[in-house]
């Protein structure tokens, strides 16, 4: 899920007010008890918020961003791929079950979880019969097939995540379907369709998270004769409960039944609105009015409310919120060829020098922003551990001056020295927040110059190792979220030196640590997750002790639960938003 998008926008006063708001709500609980079940505050948490099987009705989104795309196979926001199960289908997804059980894969459209033969490396499923397409053809194991075969076109099918090419054809052999030869754009010779009901995947080497990757919406199927290329994006083709009555991008979409979408046939989907209505308005404070005026349902991003919107909804309607748990990491990651970063003591400088605490408060405080971070890895991801070298949890989050200062001398740098970092000015709070790094690090003799970024254009510039060395660049500032729930899913990018790209490149720290790449081979291969989770582990050491990469906030978020809505609950495998596909409106 990459790097997410808007999140918050605070001023330092506006967090601390709206900080102490939140604070008093979570203490106050008590004032709750007399309301009905899903009028409570954080009642979308780790349960259902007014259940219901009650169909009918139209559910309204409103969102200050738009989808980065419609098309499954070009799709990479989060709260796309959330939305996408009104109207895709995949192999296997994410249970629909409040919190940590969303991360459990469940059958979609196979019967069952994959038959994994030949020492990990193929994959089997068989469909489930009645699956249909918008028209009322029958879908079969060669849509799933097509669809996923798009995912090589990169020169018309662009944005999308690529693992499914990667791991299928890491040698980049075949060409994509619209120069495939073969009858039907079918030649992807690592994916077999003996018949209509069975698809078999020939993996070249063992990926214990194959499975995870298949579950995206990279993995669902398109049907050939729809197919309009770079233009799919307008009207996709629904094998899911419901179809696109339109859509104007930026603006808004409707969404309606799709009649030839077979109840039997999908054990996961209840659908329950009659209508789905999706507005795009880029003015958050304003959409979180009418959120709470009860004109919309629910924010499509699911990245929180804004400063004021979350503080009037604290103080006045604290039981519509929920303050969401999410795998989103904050982050510095500290360049390791830019000097003086390539030595050990000036990086570690940074750790002990940076203000965690008041990190936190510029982003809205511990309940409005998220805990105080000491792991590289999500708390959701096996490899999290309570290690902390730098004693930053110990200490609560602040400065060790008199070690930033030893660790200065270390380095050869006692007076300090000049670096720049980046932050993107449309991710909310990431400005500010690189704005108190500045003061803090000036306490040790550090000059940090703040170089503020259109996140857009982020992946041309501190995506691009030579442009970062070019403007001199110490630090970057941003954010991560994981693409599934592993630490491939989360951590490949961002340290796997063979991830190094002179575009795109997430790898900010330029790390190069053989040990690091090889842990990931090794963790990927292993089929027991707990096992691999051993390996991430001792990964979360290593890259710890390198301090190249600085951890600070596990985010987390206040979201409007509209009164209208049912079955409401927090999804751990989107990112602790809603599960959009689960909701439902009281009549």
């Amino acid at each position: 899920m990459s790097h997410g998008f808007s999140k918050r926008r605070l001023t330092a006063g506006a967090a601390l007010v709206a900080a102490a708001l939140v604070g008093t709500a979570a203490c106050s609980g008590s004032s709750d008890d007399d309301e009905p079940s899903g009028g409570k505050y954080n009642a979308g948490i780790g349960k259902v918020a007014n259940p219901s099987k009650a169909k009918g009705g139209t559910l309204r989104f409103i969102g200050k961003q738009d989808f980065d795309s419609t098309d499954p196979q070009r799709a990479y926001y989060g709260m796309t791929w959330d939305f996408m199960r009104f109207y895709t289908r995949t192999l296997v997804t994410y249970d629909t079950k409040p919190g940590a059980a969303s991360n459990n894969l469940v059958p979609d459209l196979a019967t069952e979880k994959a038959k994994i033969t030949d020492g990990g490396k193929t994959y089997s499923y068989k469909l489930r019969d009645g699956l249909t397409w918008e028209d009322g053809s029958k879908l079969t194991s060669k849509d799933i097939k097509y669809g996923i075969s798009r995912v090589w076109a990169t020169d018309v099918i662009t944005g999308g995540p690529q693992y499914l090419k990667n791991v299928l054809d890491p040698k980049g052999e075949y060409k994509g379907p619209y120069k495939d030869k073969t009858a039907g754009g079918l030649g992807l010779k690592a994916i077999e369709t003996p018949d209509d009901q069975t698809i078999v995947f020939k993996l070249p080497k063992p990926n214990g998270d194959f499975e995870q990757m298949l579950a995206m919406p990279s993995g669902a199927p398109v049907k050939a004769a729809k197919d309009t290329k770079s233009k799919y994006t307008q009207k996709p083709f629904s094998s899911g409960p419901y179809k696109f009555a339109s859509y104007d991008s930026g603006k808004n979409a409707t969404l309606v039944r799709n009649e030839n979408w077979k109840k039997e046939s999908d054990p996961i989907r209840p659908a329950l609105p009659d209508k789905i209505t999706v507005t795009i308005n880029k003015n958050a404070e304003e959409n979180d009015k009418r959120l709470i005026e009860g004109d919309y349902d629910i924010d499509l991003n699911g990245t929180g409310m804004s400063a004021s919107g979350r503080t009037t909804a604290i103080t006045d309607h604290k039981s519509s919120v929920d303050n969401m748990p999410t795998d989103f990491v904050r982050y510095v990651a500290i360049i390791t060829k830019a000097k003086p970063f390539d030595n050990l003591h000036c990086r570690k400088a940074i750790f002990y020098a940076t203000d965690f605490e008041s990190l936190q408060k510029t982003r809205g405080g511990p309940l409005a922003a998220g805990d105080i971070a000491n792991s590289i890895w999500p708390k959701a991801i096996k490899g999290h551990s309570d290690y902390d070298p730098y004693g930053v949890v110990a200490r609560k989050g602040k400065p060790d001056t008199a070690k930033a200062k030893s660790e200065l001398k270390e380095c050869g740098k006692p007076g300090g020295f000049s670096t720049k970092v980046t932050a993107r000015t449309n991710q909310p709070g990431e400005v500010e927040a690189a704005t108190a790094l500045q003061e803090q690090l000036k306490a040790v003799g550090i000059k940090l110059s703040v170089d503020p970024l259109d996140g857009a254009e982020a992946s041309s510039i501190t995506g691009s190792p030579t442009v970062v060395k070019k403007r001199g660049y110490g630090l970057t500032m941003s954010g991560w979220g994981p693409d599934f729930p592993t630490g491939q899913g989360f951590g490949q990018p961002l340290w796997d030196s063979r991830f190094i790209s002179e575009n795109g490149n997430y790898n900010e720290a330029q790390l190069s640590d053989p040990k690091v790449d090889k842990a990931f081979d090794d963790a990927i291969a292993e089929t027991d997750p707990v096992k691999a989770g051993e390996i991430y582990q001792q990964m979360n050491k290593e890259i710890l002790d390198q301090a190249v990469w600085m951890p600070f906030l596990y985010e987390k978020n206040i979201s409007w639960r509209g009164a209208n809505a049912t079955n409401v609950y927090s999804s751990a495998a989107y990112s602790g938003r809603y599960d959009y596909v689960a909701l439902g409106v009281k009549k």
